[in-house]
C-alpha cells in the first residue's frame, strides 16, 4: 500500500470513529513503538444492531492471532453494548 493511500485510510478510518460508526483500533507490541496487527469493528450491513469484528496481526507475530482473538472476543462481551457481535472463530 502506498503512503498516500494508507494516509487516506487513516483519515476514514478516525473519521469513522469520530462520528462512531466503526471503529479501527491499531494492536501494539507491548513496548508500544510498533503496530503488528489491526482490529476492525462495523455495524453488519445486513443488520446495524450486529457488529462485524475482523482482526490481524503480521505474519511474523501469527502466534499472538489466537490470544487477540480471545482478549477482543472477552473485551466486547464484557464492555460494549453489542446484542449481537461476528468475528469468526479461530482454530483451536
Amino acid at each position: 500500500m502506498s503512503l498516500e493511500r494508507n494516509l487516506a485510510d487513516l483519515r476514514r478510518h478516525a473519521e469513522h470513529f469520530a462520528r462512531r460508526v466503526g471503529f479501527t483500533y491499531s494492536v501494539l507490541e507491548a513496548s508500544g513503538d510498533e503496530v503488528i496487527g489491526c482490529v476492525y469493528m462495523y455495524p453488519a450491513r445486513d443488520n446495524e444492531a450486529v457488529v462485524e469484528v475482523h482482526s490481524w496481526v503480521r505474519a511474523d507475530r501469527a502466534e499472538l492471532d489466537k490470544p487477540l482473538y480471545e482478549a477482543v472476543s472477552a473485551w466486547l462481551a464484557t464492555d460494549w453494548p453489542f446484542p449481537e457481535v461476528r468475528y469468526a472463530p479461530r482454530p483451536r
